[in-house]
Order: C-alpha cells, then structure tokens, then sequence
C-alpha cells in the first residue's frame, strides 16, 4: 500500500511544476512550495528584534508555530497570532512541529543563532537568521555550507540591501565613477560597550526561562542592573562575548554590506585590529580594523578599513568632507565616493559638478521579506542568501578575532586558520554548553 505524501513532499512537487527548478543556482528549490501557496512559518525569538521579522512575514504567511523564552516580551505576538502553537524550547518545537513547518525565523541573541539554524536546514527548512550570522567564524562557515548542501532558501537579516540608494552606490562604483578602488572606510559610531561586570544575582523572573535563555552559550547566574532590566537579558548581551558580538557584530553587516556588494569581495587574506585595553568579558567601546583583500578578476587588491568610533574616522578630518547620515567612504584612483543607507557625494565636488550618474542595472526589490518568501517557493535567491552573506559575516567577526587576539594574522580561509597569531584559534569556535551540541 503506498505511503500517504507528506504536505511538503507536495509543495515540493507543486513547485517544480509552478516555479521550475534554479537549476545550477547556489540555492535550488528542491525543497520550495507552490508559488501560490502559503508557507507554514515558525518564529523563533518573537520580542524586540524579532517582533518586526516576524510582522514582515506574518502579513502574508502562515504562522503555525512561535517559540520565545520570555512570556511578558512575547504576549502581544501571542496575542496576534492565537492559532500558531506556543513554545519556550526550540527543540521540543523541532521535535513537534518538523512536518508542519516549511521555513523558520531565527531572531535570538548572537549565540542561539546556530543551533535553531543548523537544526531547520538539517530538516530541509528554509532559514531567514538575523545578523551577524552567528558568533563566531567557524559557525558562520558551516551554516553556508549547510545551506548550499541542502538546498534551502536564505536570507540574513540585513535589510537596508533592498534600499534603493544602496543600488545607486554599486552602480556607481561598478561603472568606474571614481576609478579602482584601492581602499574603503566604513564606520559606526557611538561609544557602546564594555558594560560593568554584576557583583549581585537576582531572582530569575517568573516570565523568562532563563535557563533556556543561556542555551548553547556559558552560563551565568541571572543578574540584574535595576530592577526589571537584566545584565544581559532582554538587551546587553550583545555585550559580552559569551552571548554578543559587540558594535561590530551588530552594524557591521549592515554597512560592509555596500562595499562587499560594490567589489565583490568575499574572504580577506590578511586581519589587523586595535582597540582599548581587552576585557576578557565585554566588547570594547571603540576598534579599528583592517581588512586586505587580494585583487581578483574585476578589480585590484582593496584594504578595508573598519571603526567603531565615536566621531568617525581620520581620514574624514584630512580630506575636510561630511555628509549627513554617512558611513562608507571610497577612495578611488579618480575621485571619492561618501555614502550612507540614504544619501551619496562624489567627491571632489568641483570635479563632478557636471557628472551624469550611469543608468540603473540593479533592480528594485520587492520587499526584503517578500524576496524570501519567493526564494522558498522557488523563485530566484534572495539577495542576502548565506551564499553572499556568509562571508561577509565571517569577515565581520574576523575583526572581533583579531581584537580579541591582541593582533592582526594572515586568513586562509579554506582551511579557517589564522597563520601568525596563535591567540585566534581560541577565537574561532564556539565553546558549546553540555547537552547544546548537534
């Protein structure tokens, strides 16, 4: 007697016959539903951050299932979508729910991004994770390559790509505006970091699980800096490197998105990094990094600088040039481009006083969301797949190694090994709470 065809073996086929296959892309759609049918989605991590991925595809999906380990951060998301089924443990949702859910939302702290990540593809799930990826270099890599291998639709959460100035700045660049490009500047800035250490516990609160909140990461004791605001929980993990990944983590793939889309670039070959005194805990409060990356086919070897810094970098003050909203500058054999996620100068202003931009070649996106959402049934890739994200994210948390190292070190990034430095290793993967592991 044959086997009853399980809901996604039928979208599967529904697929192939609505969408087609990508065939020889990346990320195909062996694993897509129907272009007109509705993905059932599981949001992990529904406050905060999460609240607004899971607004962006909830508005035309399905949610069948939602998992958060504070109650009182996650009741008015409840409350919205009474149907999907309530979890505090993402695995007993995994273990529940598998031939229920086409697509997951992971929108943890840093450190629980892998581990709900891994185990979606590893069930042949599509995957839309919040940046940085994950927390550390070795993770990263290894959720690329899980999803390429097997052939689900990504997209990590850096959605200013879908801006049309940021489509502007890579045509620009790419159409030679300014020449090659032998060196970029990027930078956020503020002075956020190093938070100070807890000399006291607290009681956990009867809405959050904390031990769950811990996950995979090392575990601490709950704390609290005032009442109702914990040390850690809902918001300064970010942090501490147990749990975050610190102002580069959390900007860093947003703003090295326009320079990595505009040259193509992919693995440094050698990491530079500085910053004040290390803490062994916390992130610093200000860095600065430097990425090599060696020429390839479409351009000449580019040094990319990285700041966390409060009033910028230098090299602003020495060329006397601002622009509102500003965070990538790029220095050209004929000219500078400044830019941010909304505006764009060509610098010297004298010489491009009469400059005619080249025409548009990069089309508007649908919605960073909705890219997805058409990626898992079968359309073209989302444009921040793990395939170009990865990385990029990888190459984000490189300078977070480097600092912490106390130095820069040679990347050869086949092998994932820092040549120069011994310190990084310790740096590059993750240390896994017992009973965490997959």
């Amino acid at each position: 007697m044959p086997q009853k065809m399980t809901r996604r073996q039928a979208l599967r086929g529904t697929a192939a016959i609505a969408g087609g296959f990508w065939l020889g892309s990346e990320e195909n759609s062996a694993r897509a539903a129907a272009a007109n049918e509705k993905l059932n989605v599981a949001v992990i991590g529904v406050g905060g951050r999460g609240r607004a991925n899971l607004n962006g595809v909830g508005g035309t999906e399905n949610i069948v299932a939602m998992c958060d380990v504070d109650d009182r951060r996650a009741g008015d998301a409840y409350l919205k979508f009474p149907r999907a089924r309530k979890f505090h443990d993402f695995r007993k949702m995994f273990d529940d729910m598998e031939k229920s859910i086409d697509a997951v939302v992971v929108s943890t702290p840093d450190h629980v991004h892998f581990l709900p990540s891994m185990m979606a593809m590893n069930r042949g799930l599509h995957v839309y994770c919040e940046k940085p990826m994950a927390r550390t270099v070795w993770e990263s890599r290894q959720m690329t390559e899980r999803a390429a291998k097997q052939g689900v639709a990504t997209q990590l959460g850096m959605q200013r790509h879908a801006l049309s100035n940021m489509h502007r700045v890579v045509e620009l660049i790419q159409a030679g505006a300014i020449g090659n490009v032998s060196e970029v500047h990027s930078w956020v800035g503020g002075d956020r970091g190093m938070p100070e250490q807890p000399t006291t516990t607290s009681p956990v609160p009867k809405h959050l699980k904390w031990d769950l909140w811990i996950g995979p990461g090392k575990y601490r004791p709950y704390a609290e800096i005032k009442p109702g605001q914990g040390v850690l929980a809902p918001y300064n993990w970010r942090f501490w490197w147990d749990y975050g990944t610190g102002e580069t983590g959390n900007w860093g793939c947003h703003i090295l998105d326009i320079p990595y889309w505009a040259l193509d670039l992919k693995y440094p070959a050698h990491v530079d990094a500085a910053g004040p005194p290390i803490n062994s805990q916390t992130t610093p409060k200000s860095m600065t990094t430097r990425f090599a990356f060696p020429a390839n086919s479409k351009r000449p070897k580019v040094d990319l600088h990285w700041y966390h810094a409060k009033n910028g970098p230098p090299i602003l003050k020495r060329h006397k040039i601002n622009l509102k909203g500003a965070n990538t500058l790029f220095v050209g054999a004929e000219g500078m481009l400044l830019c941010g996620f909304s505006s764009l100068k060509l610098f010297p202003e004298e010489k491009f006083a009469d400059f005619k931009p080249p025409g548009r070649s990069i089309p508007n996106s649908p919605g960073f969301y909705a890219e997805w959402i058409n990626a898992c049934k079968g359309g073209a890739p989302a444009t921040c797949r793990f395939g170009y994200s990865g990385p990029l994210a990888e190459t984000v948390l490189l300078g977070n190694t480097a600092y912490r190292a106390g130095g820069g070190f040679d990347w050869q990034a086949g092998s994932l090994t820092a040549v120069g430095n011994t310190q990084a290793e310790e740096f590059l993967r993750p240390v896994v709470r017992k009973g965490w592991d997959i």
